[in-house]
Formats: structure tokens, sequence, C-alpha cells
């Protein structure tokens, strides 16, 4: 919203949508400025909703754009002419409405439908109050809506991730297992019998070696390209980079499975650089598209808002990132599930059909990031805050030493007002919050440093339960398949936590904060690795070859696989269990990744929540060695052990962050102005949240610390 205000001091001051339509006719009394005077406009007048509200909205092609815009100059020049703003309106509605029309683009007949409030609703919302600490602890929460171009962001991501995993879950038959005995030659086994698709043939250590390393650059690259996203491209430009990898990626995959290629082993070289490339362009994709999903949100504190039934509830920012990363999570197990299609494809058809699947996904992710391009919030990059990150760590290190580390007062050492106060000659290029900023980025990349053992627990270690299902009956049922039981389960139970288990905490005021919800993930997580162990055990108890079951001399004499007298559908309950407590583990982290680290190092914070994924792989990739029968039960088990003791520690160390308010990290610095509301919100990203006026200096996305 505009603050036009009259030359009069005495008369109030009306509001018009903030609208790209309108920019340059409204009189401005400065470049930047949000404030204009006009004498001609009536004191008072506020502009109810019109065709400027659904000109920007979602399925508007160019010419209902056009017409919109046709309407909105027309209006405007009513304004003028009859110093009326409900003139302008009246003309808006009566040219507007009808040529929209005749794009037989039918305008919402009322502003809940678009999601783009009318103007009172948005004075309303604008002078929301603060809640006091009383009301913070007594109000219920609600999380504010979403903007519809964050769903948009969460069905990119979809495409990404199902053509991503669509792959990455048939790297071990395709390097392990040799080309079936009596197999179609594609890949596939021949129909009725315990055998599983197969390739190159290379065994299990290989295979392993092979999946960890893959793993490993997909998680641990981002490191570097979150860097450059955040100091040199920007998020968007690099997450385009890696999508135009990932399609070569993909074609050069597809080209691998030529019957040839398999079978005089020539698959190898065009394989493995289509593999190594896919994760280069993961790389560069994931740290970049869950910060520019938040980017979207509104940057606010918790607010007090009146619903209609009276009710006074807070507006809980942390209630929202939490709702759209539940969507985000959602919508990447979903394509997760894919896997089931490409698990199938190579059982009873052949590689080339695995691999064509995932291009085929891949497809729609340039076309709708290249539509979506002019309708998100983009933050231009502003060099990364990388480096005072270090100025600050080294003043503390150097004032405080390295015993202080983690103790009440360390941080303060590089404060200006600190440094100030002592008669200190240290030059300094940021403010006191800025040293508040990298002290959360330290505590969250502290609980980052937890993870590697959910994931441990989550997959088993390495390929370790895949080699687990190899000894289990399948029934034609693709061994590989049953690791889709993680992504389902987290599809079907996150819109029970969505929509049933935390707006019913929220509305008894039970406070089940970020760390607790972590603590929980953490305590599933070793249960799941648990049900492998046990799983496991049996499989070498109950099976033909006792502990050498997965080995490839378990055979008959006609080569086909013998295996334990245990459906493979067991090993569904641990993946199962492994998924739930992603949901637990994975979103919070996002938020706070986020929240935590300052404006130019989000996209590097992210990359540090990834590599704690690099960190699980590069694990599995180490034990490569012992990954095999017959450890196979004691790979699965200790990991489940040393789950269940970190799952109290992390606890003990961090449950005080449950006790802390929600914020973005820029807000302590602009809580009279309010943040950022950056170039390029349209009415794609508009939402009913709160969202305060533009400071100044924030409108590109730069901060006063800057």
């Amino acid at each position: 919203m505009t603050h036009i205000a009259a030359e009069d001091e005495s008369t109030s001051t009306i509001l018009v949508p903030d609208d790209p339509w309108y920019a340059g006719y409204w009189p401005t009394t400065a470049a930047g400025s949000d404030e204009a005077t006009a004498s001609d406009v009536t004191a008072g007048d506020a502009l109810p909703a019109g065709p400027w509200d659904v000109s920007r909205g979602v399925g508007r092609g160019g010419g209902g754009v056009f017409l919109g815009g046709v309407a909105n100059v027309i209006a405007v020049g009513v304004l003028e002419r009859t110093k009326s703003a409900w003139a302008m309106a009246f003309a808006d509605r009566v040219i507007g409405w009808p040529l929209i029309a005749l794009l037989q683009l039918t305008p919402p007949a009322s502003t809940e439908k678009t999601g783009v409030p009318a103007v009172e609703d948005v004075v309303a919302v604008s002078e929301y109050e603060e809640p006091t600490d009383e009301e913070l602890k007594t109000l219920r929460r609600i999380p504010g809506s979403i903007p519809t171009v964050a769903y948009f962001i969460c069905v990119a991501e979809f495409c990404e991730r199902a053509s991503y995993l669509g792959v990455s879950g048939l790297i071990s038959n395709f390097v392990n297992r040799p080309m079936p005995v009596g197999g179609n030659g594609y890949g596939a086994p021949a129909r009725g019998t315990q055998d599983t698709a197969g390739a190159l043939g290379m065994g299990t250590v290989k295979a392993n070696a092979v999946s960890q390393s893959f793993s490993m650059l997909a998680y641990l690259l981002p490191m570097f390209f979150g860097y450059l996203s955040d100091a040199f491209t920007g998020r968007f430009k690099m997450i385009l980079y890696g999508v135009a990898v990932f399609g070569v990626a993909h074609v050069l995959m597809v080209g691998a499975t030529a019957p040839k290629l398999l079978a005089n082993g020539g698959a190898k070289a065009p394989y493995f650089l289509s593999l190594y490339m896919l994760s280069v362009g993961a790389s560069m994709f994931k740290p970049n598209v869950s910060p520019l999903l938040l980017d979207q949100m509104p940057r606010d504190k918790a607010k007090i808002k009146v619903l209609a039934s009276g009710e006074r509830v807070i507006v809980d920012p942390e209630a929202t990132s939490e709702r759209t990363m539940l969507w985000f999570y959602l919508l990447i197990n979903i394509g997760g599930f894919m896997q089931t299609a490409t698990s199938y494809a190579e059982k009873y058809v052949g590689w080339w059909l695995a691999f064509i699947l995932p291009l085929f996904l891949y497809i729609p992710l340039p076309l709708m990031l290249l539509w979506l391009r002019k309708r998100l919030v983009l933050f231009p990059p502003g060099g990364s805050d990388l480096p005072n990150v270090v100025r600050v760590l080294k003043i503390c290190l150097s004032r405080g030493g390295i015993f202080r580390i983690g103790r009440h007062g360390f941080w303060d050492a590089a404060k200006p007002s600190v440094i100030a106060a002592k008669g200190l000659n240290i030059p300094t290029r940021w403010n006191d919050q800025f040293v508040e900023d990298v002290r959360r980025t330290f505590q969250a990349t502290g609980i980052f440093c937890f993870f590697p053992i959910q994931f441990i627990n989550d997959n088993g270690i390495g390929s370790a339960a895949n080699y687990t299902s190899t000894m289990l009956k399948t029934n034609g049922v693709p061994n590989d398949l049953l690791s889709n039981m993680n992504p389902l389960s987290i599809i079907v139970f996150a819109p029970i936590l969505n929509y049933g288990l935390y707006p019913l905490l929220r509305r008894y005021k039970i406070n089940y904060g970020p760390v607790a919800r972590m603590a929980t993930g953490l305590l599933l997580s070793s249960v799941a690795g648990v049900g492998y162990t046990v799983l496991n055990n049996y499989a070498y108890k109950l099976g033909p070859c006792g502990k050498w079951g997965s080995s490839d001399t378990c055979v008959d004499e006609n080569g086909n696989a013998l295996v334990a007298p245990i459906t493979v559908w067991w090993i569904a309950i641990p993946y199962a269990i492994g998924g739930i407590s992603e949901l637990f583990i994975n979103v919070p982290a996002y938020a706070i990744a986020y929240s935590r680290a300052p404006k130019n190092m989000r996209g590097l914070v992210s990359a540090i929540n990834l590599l704690n994924t690099a960190v699980a792989y590069a694990i599995g990739l180490a034990c490569s060695a012992v990954i095999r029968d017959p450890y196979l039960t004691w790979d699965l088990g200790g990991p489940a052990i040393v789950g269940f003791v970190l799952t109290a520690v992390f606890y003990w160390m961090f449950r005080h962050i449950d006790k802390e308010e929600f914020f973005l990290t820029e807000m302590a610095e602009n809580e009279e102005n309010g943040a950022a509301e950056v170039v390029g919100n349209n009415g794609m990203n508009k939402t009913a949240n709160p969202v305060e006026k533009i400071a100044e200096n924030e409108e590109f996305g730069i901060s006063s610390k800057q």
C-alpha cells in the first residue's frame, strides 16, 4: 500500500494499491519515497479493490495484463479530472471489468477468493499491535496466509526432486548387480524370478562408494554455490544454472542405457559422467530454493489480529514458516515417491524407461522457472557477509580465547558499542545486531551438527538397508521400491501435522518448539535404526546363506538369488518411521537456517544445513569396506545406539531455544520501520499477513548494517 498525504497537514491520508501500473502517475515528493502529496485527492478517500488486484493474478495472459493496465490508466485519468478516489474506483469497475471480460477472465467476486485483501482490510492489518509478554504466553497462535507464488516454488522443487530422486534411488542396483541372466537385454530380469535389475556388476563395495560419493557431492558442493549465490549471482540465477546442468545430465544418462553399451560395459563412461553432473546441478539448485521460498514470506514479527469471531490471536511468523516448509517438504517427497515408477520400470522394462521418466519430470522445471521470474520477490546479490563473520570471530577469539566459546558474553567482545566503551581502536563494519546475528548463526550450525546421525538411522548407513532388502522375499516387487515408503509416510503424515497436530497444540497453547520437534525426530530415527537391525538379524538367522545372504555367492545352481522366508514388506516399517522423523527434523531446520542467518549469508547457512547430510554420506563412504556381509547387523545397530544417546544430549544443549520468540535476523534493527518488501512484489506474492512499510535503505534488500 502507498500512503498519499494531503498537502494540508490537518487532513488525513488515503491509501492506494502498490501496483506497477501506477508507477509514474502519482506525484512523489522524492525518489524512492512512498509518501506523495496529492492536493487534488479528497482527504479520507480509500480505494476499493478493483481490476488491478487481478491484473497481477495467476493465469493472466499478456493481453489480459495489457487490458488491465489500460483500465488502470483510464481510472487514474478519472481521478485527476474529478479529484475523487471513489470516481476512480467507479471508472475502474465500469471500464475495467468489461475489458477483462473480453478475455473471458472473470475476476473474483470477493477479496476472500483472490487472497488479495481490500484496502480497508489492509489498513487494519498494517495497524496490528505487537503482543505484550502476557499475550505471547496466553493468546492462541495462527499461521498467516501463504503467497500464491510460494506454492509454485514448491511445485518447482517437486520437479527437481522427482527427476533427481528418480535416478539416485537406482544407483545401487545399476552399479552393484550385473545384467541379469535371461533378462531382456535392457537390464530387466526374467519374469517370475527373485532376481533384481542390474547393469554394471561392480559389486556392493564399489556400488556403495559410487552412491555415497554422488550424494556426498550433492550436499557438499552447496557450500561453494551457496556462497557464490549470496555474493555474486543471486539465488534465482544460480537455480537456473543448476537446472541447465540438470538437463544435460538427464539426456546423457538416457544415452547410457543403449543395449550395446550395457552389453559390452561401455555404459560406464556416459553413466558416471551424467551421474556426477546431476550431483553438481543439484548442488547449485538445492541451497537456493528454500531461501528463495522464504524470501517470498512477509518479514514481520508476531502481531495481534482480531478474528471475525472477536477472538484476539497472534499471527505467528514461525507458524507461517512452519506451514510453508511443510508444504515444501511434502512436495519434495511427492517428487521422491516418483521412484516407485522408476523402480518398476527397471524391474519390468529396463533402464531406458527408468531414466527417461525422470527426464520427462524435469522438462516442466525450466519452463516454470522462466514463467515465475517476473513474479518473484528477488533479492539481488549484496556481497557475502562471510568476511565480516570471520572478522567478528577473530575479535572474539583474540579478546576472549578459545575456552570462552559457548559461554555467556563470548560474542560481546566484537560489538561496536563494547569496543567503543573500552576505547579500543578496532575498525568495525557492522553494528551490534550483526554480532547477535552471527551468534544465532553459530548456534544454528551447532544444531545442524546432530543431523548426520538422524540421516544415517533414517536410511541405514551407506546402502546397508538396501542390501538387507536383497535378502528378503520380493515375489515380483522391486527390492528398491520399499525405500519409497519413506516419502510415502511423509506424504501421508505432513497434512496430519500441518492441519491436525500443530493447530491442536496451538489451540491448547502447548509450546512444541523447534528443538522439541527436532528431538522427537532424532528419537524416531533411532527407533527406525532398531527396526533395520532386527530385520537384518532375522534375515541372517533364517536365510539359507546365513551371514552371507546379500553376497553374490548366495544363488542356486541356475544363478537365481536365494533369500530368507521373510517378506520384503517388513522393511517398509523402519523406512516409514524414518520418513516421519524427517518432518520433525528437516522442516524446523529450514526455518532456523533462514531466520538465524545474516541476510547475505542465507544461501551459505542453508548449505551448511545440507552439509551435514554430506557428512552422513562421507561416513557411509568411509565405511564402504565394512558395509557388507557379515557385518550388516552391526552396521545398522551401532548408529541406532548412538542416536538414542545424542537425542538426549541434543535436547539438553538446545532446549532453551524453544523459549525464544521467532524473528528474522534483520527484524531487530528495523522494529520501527518494519522489514523489507523489495521490488518484485505483485499479486501472486501478496498475503494478508501484516507487512509494514519499506525502510528506505531496504528497498533492494540491503540492510543498514551494510
